[in-house]
């Protein structure tokens, strides 16, 4: 593995890792507050805010270095377009074959979202840390 991925591979993990603590404690907050359908909603939520960012760190941090400059910028944008119709897809998915309570749903899915900004905040991430 290239030494200049690393930093950004580790802090992706980290906050996919994040996102999935978060997402899991809302679930069972959920689950014991409104019950079990109501929790799979959440969780459903979560997993489409998970699994997008999940494939775009895959192609986001395939490449580095000034030597790989273009394939670099290739995968990142490559890795969004893919995240972006994922998440789409997986939303049209979950509408049309899933009894979904909106709610939970959609809180769990911002949260899961917005938590790799919150862990980067909180931690004080730089690409320069060793």
């Amino acid at each position: 593995m290239n030494q200049l991925v690393k930093p950004g591979r580790n802090l992706a993990r980290q906050q996919l890792i994040f996102a999935s603590t978060l997402t899991l404690v809302s679930t069972i907050l959920i689950y014991f507050s409104w019950g079990l359908s109501h929790a799979q909603s959440a969780l459903v939520g979560g997993c489409i805010g998970i699994i997008p960012n999940f494939v775009f760190a895959l192609y986001a941090f395939k490449f580095a270095g000034a030597s790989a400059a273009k394939q670099v910028m290739d995968s990142f944008f490559k890795g969004a377009k893919i995240k972006m119709v994922l998440t789409a897809l997986l939303f049209a998915l979950s509408f049309k074959f899933l009894n979904l309570s909106l709610a939970p749903f959609f809180c769990t899915y911002v949260i899961a979202v917005v938590s790799p900004i919150v862990y980067a905040a909180l931690s004080r991430f730089t690409f320069n840390q060793q």
